[in-house]
């Protein structure tokens, strides 16, 4: 294993974030707060230690899939460490296992919190918050591809490795203008709703780090109540239509620059997007009718609900543990199957559950009729078997990780609920679960920090597509394995 290129590509990314965290601390200058200072000290460790790390010199710079692997699970908890400190070392979260849990909910646009007073936070740090669930959207290491000294080869196991979805391809045949095209697109949506919501009469500081949390599908507010507080049907419309943009393939984003059209309408997955929203809005707004009164409000809510869960962006405009079974069995439902692969959503994505799908019937048409030669077609093309094993797999690896960390959580004396939405909305980088504990209305304070630990590495494996982590994970066991055999020859 190269472990010099890991070490000196993590050096890059800290510098990195050193430079983006120049943007909380103007914030902070700009409102006249005295935590300025935690941000220029947090600054100055992220700039020593990865100038120290970039410096490293190796005479074989290249990367291959484990370390690419290895380099994008590395990267994300490194800068969900650093990230933390202006957090802590303000004390603003003063739990440090309580600032890392709440920075990697954000890095990793989940939208899971420990906070239980939003707003007593200062402006600096809500912005910072808000921030890197727009960093963390699109990805951390697709951003620093574009300036990174290195083969476009290497840079696209790096892609490949933290891209969500089962299929990452380039848009260009260079990955550095691959990702400078996908960041170009996701900053014009994210002004695009800035001045949506200032039309809306939202105050400029408020538009801007809501426009970060939709466009990342993190969720974090500055406000206690979310959406909610600003009791608007347009910001409600608003928000709702950027989330399910946001939710969408970025490389049919790409294909609308091209003029393809015709491309874009054949897409599987966009029209299925689009009926499991609609279709879903459709029930629930009918099912909901009892609790709201009228089809408009239960309209409403029901279409901000879909819109929040199924992209995993974790905005609330209203409590929906107060709804029907069947409407919370629905969200459940959106809460697994995520959006689409190549946005900003989490999830397993429409995609691969779409192949999933397919794959079973494929099976059980050869059970009728075993001579019959079947394929799996997605998108108007045949899947390669790379592709289903690769999908089968991380289904399994999901339901494991899944199943483990709600065993973990059941040492904790927790309701079933809460033991079992907890993983799930974590997994899935969706924010709120169900119940009192970590509902709509409630969040994750009151979990031990174990338990915090355990929902920290499942946020992170959800966000890096499961394998990535995994990967880590058992290098550090072939590492610690080697460690004690050397041992023993001495």
């Amino acid at each position: 294993m190269n472990r010099r290129m890991i070490l000196r590509t993590l050096g890059n990314i800290l510098v990195f974030e050193g430079i983006i965290l120049v943007l909380p601390l103007l914030v902070s200058l700009i409102y006249k707060e005295n935590k300025a200072i935690y941000f220029l000290i947090t600054i100055v460790i992220a700039l020593a230690i990865g100038g120290a790390l970039s410096k490293l010199k190796t005479k074989d710079k290249r990367i291959y899939a484990k370390e690419g692997f290895i380099i994008v699970a590395l990267s994300w908890i490194v800068v969900s460490l650093i990230g933390a400190l202006p957090f802590y070392i303000s004390r603003e979260i003063p739990s440090f296992i309580d600032a890392f849990f709440e920075t990697v909910s954000g890095f990793t646009t989940t939208g899971s919190s420990i906070l239980n007073d939003i707003e007593s936070l200062s402006k600096g740090m809500l912005f910072w918050r808000c921030f890197t669930h727009w960093i963390g959207g699109m990805g951390v290491l697709v951003f620093v591809l574009a300036f990174l000294p290195q083969s476009e080869g290497q840079n696209m196991f790096l892609m490949k490795a933290e891209v969500p979805g089962p299929v990452v391809g380039k848009l260009v045949s260079k990955v550095k203008m691959t990702a400078r095209i996908l960041y170009a697109i996701y900053a014009a949506l994210t002004l695009l709703e800035i001045v949506f919501l200032l039309i809306g009469d939202m105050p400029l500081y408020d538009s801007i780090v809501h426009a970060f949390s939709t466009a990342g599908t993190g969720g974090y507010s500055i406000k206690n109540s979310s959406i909610a507080y600003y009791d608007s049907y347009y910001i409600d419309i608003v928000i709702t239509i950027f989330m399910l943009l946001f939710g969408v393939n970025f490389n049919l984003y790409y294909l609308l620059l091209l003029k393809d059209i015709k491309q874009i309408l054949k897409s599987e997955e966009l029209k299925c997007y689009i009926l499991i929203v609609f279709t879903f809005t459709a029930i629930i707004t009918i099912n909901t009718l009892g609790v709201y009164g009228s089809v408009v409000e239960s309209f409403r809510y029901s279409f901000f609900q879909v819109a929040t869960i199924i992209t995993t962006t974790g905005f609330i405009t209203t409590d929906f543990n107060l709804w029907p079974a069947l409407s919370q069995i629905l969200l459940l439902l959106l809460m697994v199957i995520g959006a689409c692969a190549g946005s900003t959503g989490g999830g397993m994505k429409i995609s691969r559950v779409m192949i999933l799908i397919k794959s079973a019937k494929s099976s059980i048409k050869k059970m009728i009729s075993p001579r019959s030669v079947t394929t799996i077609k997605m998108e108007g093309k045949v899947v390669d078997k790379q592709v289903l094993d690769f999908s089968y797999s991380y289904f399994v690896v999901y339901a494991l990780i899944l199943l483990g960390s709600m065993l973990l959580l059941s040492f904790e004396n927790l309701d079933m609920v809460t033991i079992i939405t907890a993983p799930l909305t974590c997994l899935g980088n969706v924010g709120p679960g169900f119940g009192e504990v970590v509902g709509p209305v409630g969040n994750f304070s009151s979990l031990s920090n174990f338990s915090k630990i355990i929902l920290s590495f499942d946020m992170l494996a959800g966000r890096l597509e499961l394998f990535p982590m995994i990967m880590l994970c058992y290098s550090f066991k072939e590492y610690l394995v080697a460690s004690k055999a050397k041992i023993f020859k001495r």
